[in-house]
């Protein structure tokens, strides 16, 4: 257990030692853009755009729409890193792997993480291209990033999670939106392993438990980002509409085409909302 403690710390310390081969930027807000969402990186004013395969123990994006890039740079006065493309525990990497980035970002100065994705409503008062403030979540992935020995220097060995997504980046988002006239749903976020889309079934039972849409990522990152000392705060657009009775096929195309309508607003208020921390 000792040696994997040290083994973690030592591939944070060579992931971050090759970024300041890169950079010497220290960013305190940290940004990781789902699918379909990529676009919004060009908002960045990058110092550094560095492929995942060249920064050492990053795992590679296998997924469509996930370019597999860490850029660090400014936007809207504030020097951020953001991850164009995340990992999921359905292409096979551990728990830990899909939260090493995290941890880097948390190295290399990140307070405040800004988490998005593409997911499906069960909410019936959702529609496509919806966007929702996560306000909680429930993990059912089957896995938790934190299992196994506890390295006191990354975090407590308990972490709380009674406030899982910042009530004041939650309520500083809400007030942007007002501002701006976009529309914000706020609801709770489930997450299965995934890769298959859920059946009739299984969307009746995650209503039932009180998931307003589904995912198949996130949560790994935010406990690992609360694990940290992180202020998190979640947003999801929604990408199809999960309703049993009303159920018909959807398609990886459909669900980034989606993503891209909804992406401008998306934008629009993350761009705003880095400005005012």
């Amino acid at each position: 257990m000792q040696t994997q403690l040290l083994d973690l710390r030592l591939q944070i310390a060579e992931a971050v030692a090759a970024l300041r081969l890169r950079t010497s930027a220290s960013p305190t807000v940290g940004i990781i853009l789902g699918t379909g969402l990529g676009r919004m990186a060009h908002e960045i004013s990058a110092e550094a755009v560095i492929p995942y395969e060249e920064i050492p123990h990053f795992p590679l994006s296998t997924v469509e729409s996930h370019t597999g890039k860490l850029i660090i740079g400014t936007l809207s006065g504030k020097t951020v890193v953001a991850m164009q493309g995340r990992f999921h525990y359905y292409e096979g990497y551990s728990m830990k792997q899909i939260t090493f980035p995290i941890r880097v970002m948390k190295a290399l100065g990140v307070e405040t993480l800004l988490i998005s994705n593409a997911c499906g409503a069960l909410n019936p008062l959702y529609r496509k291209a919806d966007i929702m403030l996560m306000d909680d979540h429930i993990n059912l992935i089957g896995d938790n990033p934190l299992i196994g020995a506890n390295d006191n220097s990354l975090g407590v060995r308990f972490p709380d999670m009674s406030e899982p997504y910042s009530q004041r980046l939650i309520t500083m988002a809400e007030v942007i939106a007002l501002e701006q006239a976009i529309k914000l749903q706020k609801g709770v976020y489930v997450a299965v392993a995934g890769p298959n889309l859920e059946t009739r079934a299984e969307y009746r039972f995650l209503r039932t438990i009180g998931a307003d849409v589904v995912g198949m990522s996130t949560i790994p990152e935010n406990i690992v980002a609360r694990h940290a000392g992180m202020e998190v705060l979640g947003l999801s657009i929604v990408t199809d509409e999960c309703f049993p009775d009303a159920l018909h096929p959807v398609s990886v195309a459909e669900i980034i085409e989606t993503a891209g309508k909804a992406e401008p607003l998306l934008t629009k208020l993350l761009v705003e909302l880095v400005g005012r921390l």
